[in-house]
């Protein structure tokens, strides 16, 4: 088992090379936006909601790595200025450890020129109903630069299967490609 979590801001691409890597490895995916649209209708976006979303995710991922799958891709928009976020990722990948898994962190990063385009493909739309309102997810987008810093600094993952991809000019399709060979699924 397998578990692989492509990590980065926002409209960087983690579903898109998700789907990609999803199709290349056989493994299943669960985007970030599986669980977030799902109880967003319900609670907007609340404490409540985040503390559910975590929440289902958890059951979802405790199920799941008891399976006989070859693996499970995931994303998240990990702040690394929080430590809650540091305590979910622990949590997730002690999930899948305590199965044996092993544990592959994916962190995308790109221009922000890029992210702003990417923040209105008709694929993100498509699957990220949250993100249909183009205005308030670029506003969300653009007033996180400020607050929450997405991407880590040099050395602060200390992984053992970890890398980091600059997909700027990248299709969803070269970089699962280039994930697929440097962790040689």
């Amino acid at each position: 088992m397998k578990l692989v979590l492509i990590f980065g801001p926002q409209a960087v691409g983690k579903m898109t090379v998700g789907q990609s890597l999803a199709k290349q490895t056989g493994m299943k995916l669960l985007h970030n936006h599986m669980t977030i649209d799902l109880l967003e209708p319900l609670f907007g976006f609340t404490p409540e909601m985040w503390r559910l979303t975590h929440q289902f995710r958890e059951e979802i991922f405790k199920s799941f790595a008891g399976t006989e799958e070859i693996g499970l891709i995931t994303t998240y928009v990990w702040a690394f200025n929080k430590k809650e976020d540091w305590e979910y990722v622990e949590k997730i990948s002690a999930i899948f450890k305590s199965r044996g898994a092993q544990i592959y962190f994916v962190e995308l990063e790109a221009d922000l020129d890029e992210r702003l385009k990417r923040n209105i493909t008709p694929n993100r739309l498509s699957h990220k109903p949250t993100k249909r309102n183009i205005k308030q997810s670029e506003e969300h987008l653009l007033s996180t630069l400020d607050t929450l810093r997405l991407n880590s600094l040099e050395g602060e993952i200390a992984a053992e299967h970890y890398i980091r991809i600059n997909n700027t000019k990248m299709g969803a399709e070269e970089a699962a490609g280039k994930i697929k060979e440097v962790f040689g699924f």
